[in-house]
């Protein structure tokens, strides 16, 4: 089960999120899942843009796929899934001693002005897998506001459906030789 922290206001007009999803410690903790070029599982790799100001953004140092993200009605991923088109971005994974972490940020594809964007790191400990975090609500001040009365609760669950989905990639854990 996916613990999730509080939502707090962290700097103006964003707000921190933090998930942990409980892995099996005996699963493997390589980097590999998240390493490639090509990730079929997460979507379809697309090239880099630059930002308005000219500046590359993430996607060109790192790599950008497109993915329909997903938000189970209810919190249940067995109900209806509300899916939006987005672009996911992944930095280099580094590798640590007891797993590793990569910085990884998403935004819609389509109509972002009225989405949230998100960008933090996805870290691989033994046990777990944790999602951590800012997103900026569309609107401001007035936008986070309106986000901790009610839409917290979409952002959330579309977290939890992405991490989810990475948690389904990882390895499987080894099963001893006989």
């Amino acid at each position: 089960m996916i613990s999730v922290q509080p939502i707090a206001l962290a700097q103006p007009a964003t707000v921190h999120l933090r998930l942990v999803q409980p892995v099996d410690p005996a699963a493997p903790s390589e980097a590999r899942t998240m390493a490639g070029e090509e990730l079929p599982w997460l979507g379809e790799r697309v090239s880099a843009e630059r930002m308005p100001d000219g500046t590359p953004d993430l996607a060109a140092t790192g790599r950008r796929f497109q993915v329909d993200l997903g938000m189970a009605a209810g919190g249940n991923r067995d109900r209806a899934v509300f899916r939006k088109a987005a672009y996911v971005d992944l930095g280099a994974v580094q590798v640590t001693r007891n797993g590793w972490h990569v910085q990884i940020g998403w935004q819609a594809a389509t109509l972002a002005p009225l989405f949230p964007v998100f960008a933090g790191t996805l870290t691989r400990t033994a046990d777990s897998l944790v999602l951590d975090g800012e997103y900026a609500p569309p609107g401001g001040d007035l936008g986070v506001a309106v986000d901790r009365a009610l839409l917290n609760i979409a952002a959330r669950r579309t977290a939890v459906w992405l991490l989810r989905r990475i948690a389904d990639a990882l390895p499987e854990p080894r099963q001893p030789a006989n």
